[in-house]
């Protein structure tokens, strides 16, 4: 499968802001992957130092045929340095080299570089045109996908940031190749999670195929891909600004968020914490008489085959789910000071809905190593 005429395309419906996603391999070599983009005179590929070396020269080949001048920055790698002063680089950059508006953009990275490059797109000027181009399975099932641009805060992950679309998303298959084994289990958390929250028979699929996907089996990743993100598009289509059912999509990620803030960020990767989380909020969804213990075993079993921590770490000695509590009471769905989980609702179906601390703090020191 070459070139983008054969790519499977998954649309985001959005009104004026709608766009599509490729998927298939071979696309970071085809000028067409990058058709939606608008042919302004400059263009930046915003990358970081383990990806910038595979990739960046390559997509700057195919772009210089749409912008006259390519420019290349790569960034620190990891999540700890997803922060002000990375932001600042991408500004510097733009500023140093007189960007204008009608600059573009491309995120050329994981779900960090994704998320910095969306966030400056929507500071500059008030707004430049963005693309997406993820190299990690784990942004190309989720983080690229849906306009949520962020950066971190010590306090809480993902707190200062916006909500703003990119102009397409090209996920190029071929690019997983390189990824390492603790990348591609941890972008396997975010697959996971589509099906307790949406579509059981997705969960049936991921479980018949999970080494199939540590493999990097072509086939298998361009369907975890695509029904990925068939199911994102569609819960984003109906709410863009997660004001209630997109929510759902943070399925483990209250407990995963507390993990990566509490350990420092970087330390657990994140589809590491949200693996963790997933088995804490399925336990908790048991806890509520929503799920029986049958479901909560082969959702932590999957997560286990997928090469994932299903334990929790401790993060502090003396009053480990007391930690916790202080830090999922930062987290963006909280309200009022009421941590809100999302919860499954019977397989195939989420909720969100607060819970009582006493409950959560026996499933934390339940579910914790």
């Amino acid at each position: 499968m070459n070139g983008s005429s054969s790519a499977q395309q998954v649309h985001i419906a959005l009104g004026e802001r709608s766009y599509d996603i490729a998927i298939g391999a071979g696309l970071l070599d085809d000028p067409a992957s990058f058709d939606a983009a608008r042919a302004g005179t400059q263009a930046l590929i915003v990358t970081d130092a383990t990806v910038g070396p595979l990739y960046a020269e390559r997509l700057a080949r195919v772009l210089a045929r749409r912008h006259p001048q390519v420019r290349q920055l790569a960034l620190p790698d990891g999540e700890q340095h997803k922060s002000w002063e990375s932001l600042n680089l991408v500004f510097d950059e733009l500023l140093g080299s007189g960007a204008d508006r009608k600059t573009t953009l491309y995120a050329l990275g994981g779900g960090v570089v994704g998320d910095m490059t969306g966030f400056a797109a929507a500071c500059y000027m008030r707004g430049v045109p963005f693309v997406q181009v993820p190299t990690t399975l784990l942004a190309q099932v989720d983080s690229s996908v849906g306009g949520k641009t962020a950066i971190n805060h010590p306090l809480g992950k993902n707190m200062i940031g916006a909500f703003y679309q990119p102009l397409a998303v090209v996920c190029d298959l071929d690019v997983l190749k390189t990824l390492p084994p603790r990348e591609l289990s941890a972008g396997l958390a975010e697959v996971i999670k589509y099906g307790p929250i949406a579509d059981m028979d997705f969960l049936d699929w991921i479980e018949t195929h999970v080494d199939a996907l540590r493999a990097c089996d072509p086939a298998a990743l361009a369907q975890a891909v695509k029904r990925s993100c068939e199911i994102k598009a569609e819960v984003v289509g109906q709410d863009e600004r997660e004001s209630g059912l997109r929510a759902i999509l943070n399925f483990g990620h209250t407990f995963g968020h507390a993990i990566e803030a509490g350990m420092g960020y970087g330390a657990w990767l994140h589809g590491e914490a949200v693996g963790a989380g997933m088995v804490m909020a399925a336990e908790l969804s048991r806890e509520l008489g929503l799920v029986d213990a049958g479901f909560v075993q082969r959702l932590t079993a999957l997560i286990e085959r997928a090469g994932l921590p299903t334990r929790g770490p401790v993060l502090d000695a003396q009053d480990n789910a007391g930690r916790y509590l202080q830090l999922m009471r930062i987290d963006k769905k909280a309200e009022g000071g009421e941590i809100r989980f999302v919860l499954i609702d019977g397989p195939g179906r989420a909720v969100v809905r607060a819970v009582p601390d006493a409950l959560v703090r026996q499933v934390i020191d339940r579910c914790c190593a």
